[in-house]
């Protein structure tokens, strides 16, 4: 797995990306590609119905044992960040607003418990030492 070293990066690139979700809990939204970690800065979710709630759920998917250094025992591979977790009518929720890694080959999965009424959005950075 690869684990750039972010002192002596060549690359950090920002990005933003967005989604309205389905009605597929398992959606896959971004998979981290080979050689780069992905600096996940804030997550936001709106519900853009007028009229009814809506539960989003979204997950990593994949991840790896740790970092070098680090030794993780009886980690999952697949990780909530958010559980059928309700947002009101017309109204924005906050799921991060702390850095959270992706490692190489990490997939985030999600979706919403009605199509069409939550939008997810994702500012990051791709960080790159090749």
């Amino acid at each position: 797995m690869a684990n750039p070293n972010i002192v002596a990066v060549t690359s950090i690139l920002g990005g933003n990306a967005g989604w309205n979700l389905s009605a597929t809990a398992t959606d896959t939204l971004m998979t981290v590609g080979s050689n780069v970690i992905v600096k996940v800065n804030r997550i936001t979710v709106a519900n853009v119905d007028g009229t009814n709630a809506a539960d989003v759920s979204l997950f990593v998917d994949g991840m790896g044992s740790g970092t070098t250094g680090v030794t993780t025992t009886g980690a999952d591979a697949t990780v909530y960040l958010a559980k059928t977790v309700s947002v009101p009518a017309d109204a924005t929720l906050v799921i991060s607003d702390t850095p959270i890694y992706l490692m190489e080959n990490d997939i985030l999965k999600g979706g919403a418990s009605a199509a069409g009424d939550l939008d997810l959005f994702i500012s990051y950075e791709v960080i790159s030492s090749s």
